[in-house]
């Protein structure tokens, strides 16, 4: 048994030693965790590079492809064959497209028509068509006949070479080797002139190319890390929307982990520095120190159980005092979040939430009269479409396009209320304001929720999906606006005849308009694009209203140029 007659020994053996011990099994821990959070930023940001890279190559294959589809519109409206032969010359005078041709039917003779037999009624989907070796891909467009029968074929071909150019500077900046293989891992091309000849991802047995080849079944994008510690080398991958094709980039695992290396070197130097000191050092204040770090993660666990107690007391302003503040703030945010999330929703901008909440009447049960702009969105002919899905299918579409559409709302400051199926009602509360600027952002909001399918869908008929069309309805009116419910379960929102009137409005609509009633209308100070206006009977109403379908706004009304909906 050790007798210490030092109490400087006795602290460093029973005190000090295994605090430094314990950091020292604490700190390898934090540098396994904070290495960990280290490579996770750099594939979200390698990702992004990845996007960016992929991005490139569909801008430049959206080109040929728009003027394919514009030559396929042309034949289909039967537009003389000049139409035809310009659009021609124009996809030929692209950049990198090396050939540009129609070629009809042939006749029983076996001799080439000069012209189609009879115009067009339709097309089938663009090919990709390429085999090893070649240095350009064909896009294939067959024109169809009313049986259904090939009438002839629009090929372009375009350059690997230009689709390939200077992607390595849209990549990573450490990149060494940018490769386009198809979704079986076929090599299309590259640009290391030294893999000529190559047939396939993985064929030399590489383990990083066959875990590239295994995840692109399953994944859209994706970092992989070689052997090694370092990794020798890096991979990413991300698949194009245009076409069934991926782009790999590789890199030296030394100089993309770069920051990752460096970190662990000053680490382990910092760390045995803090050990030398600590175990140089002694100080009576170890004790009160030890006590409030634990009072801390006491709360930090009590607050994990969803207990959030009284805050801490400061009894200090040194380090301990100012985490301790830090720790109060922290837990008085995440009590405002949770109560926001309770109170309205997870779908509501945090900063309306916030200026609901200097309301008294908003974080009590109940609400009150008062006008707002409403806005609800359906999609047509959806039910049709997703008999003709899988379960997974269909909730992928649906997520799809309600991520899109929540995105949309939240940008205009609307409230979403609740999904319906495949529609969605919002409205926009003027607060203690004017109307007018609500109904604008309503219609704003309505038209940008119609360009945001457009990305719904390509990416549609990227998975081979018919085009989506979505109405919606604006309209203005009286309703009650709080916290509806019981005191066990409420939710923010609204209701009244209004809301009902609104989505009679959009039932009224066709796929793709956007529609105001004439109380939303005529609270616009400069009247937006009107492309018609009807009368429609409406259930509940007794006389006709009139509707307007708009497609453009004016400027903004500002707060001095209107009045509010009780003028």
């Amino acid at each position: 048994m050790f007798r210490f007659t030092c109490l400087r020994h006795k602290l460093m053996f029973y005190v000090l030693l295994p605090t430094a011990l314990l950091l020292l099994g604490f700190g390898i821990a934090g540098f396994i965790y904070t290495r960990h959070n280290l490579l996770e930023e750099w594939q979200e940001a390698a990702i992004l590079r990845l996007e960016r890279a992929a991005h490139q190559l569909d801008m430049r294959l959206s080109t040929p492809l728009n003027w394919i589809d514009i030559f396929v519109k042309n034949a289909v409206a039967g537009n003389p064959g000049d139409t035809q032969e310009w659009i021609l010359g124009q996809l030929r005078g692209l950049e990198g497209v090396k050939e540009a041709e129609i070629v009809w039917q042939e006749e029983q003779g076996g001799k080439p028509n000069a012209s189609p037999p009879c115009c067009p009624v339709g097309a089938a989907a663009t090919r990709f068509l390429y085999e090893k070796g070649q240095e350009a891909v064909t896009l294939e467009t067959s024109l169809l006949d009313q049986g259904g029968g090939s009438l002839g074929r629009l090929r372009v071909n375009i350059s690997f070479a230009y689709l390939m150019q200077d992607i390595l500077s849209f990549g990573w900046q450490a990149s060494y080797l940018a490769c386009l293989v198809d979704e079986d891992g076929r090599y299309l091309a590259h640009t290391d002139p030294h893999m000529k000849g190559m047939g396939s991802l993985g064929e030399t047995g590489d383990p990083l190319d066959r875990a590239i080849l295994k995840a692109m079944q399953t994944q859209h994008s994706g970092t992989l890390l070689g052997p090694g510690h370092p990794p020798e080398r890096v991979a990413g991958f991300y698949h194009l929307h245009t076409a069934p094709w991926v782009i790999v980039l590789y890199a030296r695992g030394d100089q993309i982990l770069a920051p990752i290396i460096r970190f662990r070197f000053y680490y382990a130097l910092a760390g045995f520095a803090c050990i030398i000191i600590i175990l140089g050092l002694i100080r009576l204040g170890t004790r009160p120190m030890i006590r409030s770090i634990q009072k801390i993660a006491q709360a930090a666990g009590q607050v994990a159980q969803g207990h959030y107690g009284e805050p801490l007391p400061v009894k200090c302003p040194d380090e301990i005092g100012r985490l301790t503040q830090s720790f109060n703030e922290m837990v008085a945010g995440l009590k405002e979040r949770d109560y926001i999330s309770n109170t309205f929703g997870r779908y509501m901008d945090p900063k309306i939430a916030r200026e609901l909440l200097k309301k008294p009447e908003a974080a009590v049960l109940g609400g009150e009269k008062r006008a707002v702009a409403i806005l609800f969105a359906d999609l047509r002919a959806f039910t049709p479409i997703a008999e003709n899905l899988t379960p997974e299918e269909t909730i992928r579409l649906v997520n799809r396009f309600f991520s899109e559409m929540i995105e949309v709302i939240q940008q205009h400051r609307g409230i979403i209320v609740d999904f319906f199926g495949d529609g969605i009602l919002a409205f926009f509360d003027p607060l203690d304001g004017p109307l007018a600027p609500e109904a604008h952002q309503a219609a704003a909001c309505a038209l940008a929720m119609q360009e945001a399918m457009g990305d719904i869908n390509t990416y549609g008929r990227y998975i081979g999906l018919p085009t989506l069309h979505l109405a919606v309805g604006v309209h203005v009116g009286d309703v009650v606006v709080g916290n509806i419910g019981s005191e066990t379960r409420a939710k923010y929102g609204i209701v009244g005849a209004a809301v009902n009137l609104t989505h009679r409005i959009q039932g009224e609509l066709k796929g793709g308009e956007v529609g105001l009633s004439e109380d939303a209308y005529r609270l616009f100070s400069e009247p937006p694009a009107v492309k018609r206006s009807f009368y429609a009977s409406l259930k509940g109403i007794q006389e006709p209203v009139t509707l307007f379908v708009i497609d453009k706004l004016g400027e903004e009304p500002q707060l001095g140029e209107i009045s509010s909906a009780s003028d």
